[in-house]
């Protein structure tokens, strides 16, 4: 009977420690299992809704601009090598008019530039130059349009995440006065939001940072482009008053 209850007795904790086992290496498993996403919100929420929810905002209207940006500077480019082939052949067969046309018929800022300089090529070649110059400025000033707010947020995003970092640690150092007891876990969840502030902020300067180099190299490509067309077009010109 006593081999019988020991034996009773060695199968039952052999079965509790394998459901205890089991148990938690299904809650390893669940947590490994959850998505980037679900850990990146359950953090997210973590940090507090105050300065994570300014964080957010910078983000999303950061990437609100930089999409913008990206779309106009595609539509603004073109192909200039054709564009300018074509104004020659029409400057040739059919006069400034049919030069004229050809640049209405296309998008960009180079056509505008270029319909800039041949609408004022009847008052002298000095004057058609001075228009394309003028009109280069405002083209340039089209292309940088919002791209200073998109600047400003990968600025501000880090400030305020390093902003909630020294008001999480100023909660966490009061509390450690108030109780007179320097304790880990008391000041653990202060640190923690305070550090996630941190890490958010500096994760959306990241994200915008890429953006925001883009749409530059982007806007330098299409300003040496225009400045090289504005050229040829001069060159032309003359070329056509001979």
């Amino acid at each position: 009977m006593k081999k019988i209850s020991l034996t009773l007795a060695t199968a039952g904790m052999f079965i509790v420690g394998t459901t205890t086992s089991s148990a938690a290496m299904l809650q390893e498993g669940a947590e490994a299992s959850k998505g980037f996403t679900q850990v990146l919100k359950e953090q997210f929420i973590q940090g507090g809704p105050v300065f994570m929810g300014i964080v957010l905002l910078c983000l999303i209207l950061g990437l609100a601009v930089a999409i913008e940006r990206i779309i106009y500077l595609n539509l603004a480019s073109t192909n200039s090598a054709k564009l300018k082939q074509q104004v020659e052949d029409a400057l040739a067969s059919g006069g400034v008019e049919a030069a004229k046309e050809v640049c209405r018929n296309t998008k960009g800022p180079v056509a505008s530039i270029f319909y800039q300089g041949l609408d004022r090529v009847d008052e002298g070649l000095e004057s058609a130059e001075k228009a394309v110059v003028a009109y280069g400025g405002v083209q340039m000033g089209q292309l940088e349009k919002n791209v200073s707010w998109l600047s400003l947020f990968i600025a501000i995003a880090p400030m305020l995440g390093f902003m909630g970092t020294v008001i999480g640690m100023i909660a966490a150092f009061q509390k450690i006065a108030a109780v007179g007891n320097l304790s880990a876990s008391l000041i653990a969840g202060d640190i923690q939001v305070a550090l996630l502030t941190t890490v958010f902020g500096l994760i959306t300067a990241i994200i915008l940072q890429i953006f925001y180099n883009y749409i530059i190299a982007k806007i330098d490509s299409i300003v040496n482009d225009m400045e090289d067309s504005s050229i040829s077009l001069i060159d032309m010109l003359a070329a056509h008053k001979k």
